[in-house]
């Protein structure tokens, strides 16, 4: 899905190999090379199997490219780092008939133009403008492929970001009473299954400074002021049980994350390897 997880592992690899060399900490440092990132909980599943109580994990750290950044440049901040990914369906049902006789039916499909705009009132009304959320309409079809038919349902879909546990209820409350209102209006009916997916990811703020410091020590800086992303990340889950943080490091001027031209810069491959080294030997002095 080019995202640059052939990357992280080559660099987490590396980073294991010097550190089997080198011995340079006290203690265990567990490197984990986690499976089904993206939409599998592939974190949920290993905390789940015990990987915490197995290994001994008392402090969890990652890192993702990013594009867009310097080449092997970090930002790493306190507090939320990634958003939270909600997802929503939505089935719109009306009555059909003849596209020559709508006074017959009760057409759902303007019906889902209204939900789509009032659905944004959520972001533009509901929610303090100081709060940052998302909530994109991604998917729209109705029931009926004829062009002369008004069929009898419209079915849409999207998500909804959040960088709050407040946000995000306000989100999936109003979600759900602006569809039963909306639909209610034009006498139509609402079925809405709203899921919740990935928790935020949020950094203890101890875990990042360190984490920010050790990025100096490798790059010579680090943004400690880095824009947080609406994008969604599972390690939140790792992060919910242990403290730890989670940076970026600039990939430099490729195309964007999963973009089709997307490339992992093998280029920061030792600066990220570094950064996982010193995070070990930082936490883990040697005696």
């Amino acid at each position: 899905h080019a995202c640059g997880h052939d990357g992280h592992t080559s660099t987490l690899l590396a980073a294991a190999k010097y550190l089997c060399e080198t011995r340079a900490f006290a203690g265990r440092a567990v490197v984990i090379f986690q499976p089904a990132e993206e939409g599998g909980a592939g974190a949920k599943a290993m905390i789940e199997d015990g990987l915490m109580e197995r290994f001994g994990i008392e402090e969890v750290y990652a890192l993702h490219n990013m594009p867009g950044m310097e080449a092997g440049s970090f930002g790493i901040r306190p507090d939320a780092m990634m958003a939270a990914a909600d997802f929503f369906d939505i089935v719109l049902t009306g009555k059909g008939g003849h596209a020559a006789k709508p006074q017959e039916v009760i057409d759902p499909v303007p019906i889902s133009a209204h939900l789509i705009l009032a659905l944004q009132s959520i972001v533009s009304r509901a929610t303090d403008p100081l709060e940052e959320i998302v909530l994109s309409v991604t998917t729209l079809e109705t029931d009926s492929k004829a062009l002369n038919v008004i069929g009898n349902s419209v079915s849409l879909g999207g998500t909804v970001r959040t960088m709050s546990a407040e946000t995000r209820d306000l989100a999936e409350r109003r979600l759900r009473e602006i569809a039963q209102g909306v639909a209610a209006t034009h006498e139509a009916t609402a079925e809405v299954d709203y899921r919740r997916g990935y928790p935020v990811t949020r950094n203890d703020a101890a875990a990042a400074e360190v984490a920010a410091q050790v990025a100096e020590a490798v790059a010579g800086t680090c943004d400690r002021n880095v824009d947080p992303m609406m994008g969604a990340e599972d390690f939140a889950y790792m992060l919910e049980v242990r403290p730890g943080a989670y940076g970026f490091i600039g990939n430099g001027p490729s195309a964007p994350l999963h973009h089709a031209e997307y490339d992992f810069n093998d280029a920061i491959l030792p600066a990220g390897a570094s950064w996982f080294v010193g995070m070990i030997e930082a936490r883990l002095p040697a005696e």
